[in-house]
């Protein structure tokens, strides 16, 4: 296994905590990612230590991602661990206000996977995750 990275950024015409409050929102997610159904699985629902799971797929049938928050500083970052069984890794976002109506959204996963195999899946993966951050910015204004 290997550890591949991923990231995108993009500016958000929203307050930044107006995008945390979004963001974090987890089973809203189904609203802007795209094919996701996302629940968390904890008792807490915020915070360090939530976990959370989600599906990516067509029809209920996909990739489960099982998560847990590992850093949480409101309104600016979030980290989590991916801890299934086919995805496995560390995500990130992180907001920046760059005034009092816009917000930068800086995006990472570091997966790991074989790198041919990551190699083969990155264009879909960076496609999905550019086309549902663009469905998010459009929800947030």
């Amino acid at each position: 296994m290997r550890s591949n990275h991923i990231a995108m950024s993009l500016t958000i015409k929203a307050p930044v905590q107006n995008v945390w409050d979004e963001l974090v929102d987890w089973e809203k997610q189904i609203k802007w990612m795209l094919q996701t159904k996302v629940w968390v699985t904890s008792k807490i629902q915020n915070g360090v230590g939530t976990q959370i799971s989600a599906v990516t797929g067509i029809n209920s049938r996909g990739i489960l991602d099982t998560m847990e928050v590992s850093t949480w500083q409101p309104p600016f970052l979030c980290e989590v661990i991916h801890t299934g069984r086919i995805i496995k890794g560390t995500g990130r976002f992180e907001l920046t206000a760059i005034d009092a109506h816009s917000t930068r959204f800086d995006w990472s996963e570091e997966i790991l996977a074989p790198r041919p195999l990551f190699i083969l899946l990155a264009p879909g993966l960076f496609i999905g995750v550019r086309i549902s951050l663009g469905r998010f910015a459009r929800l947030l204004r």
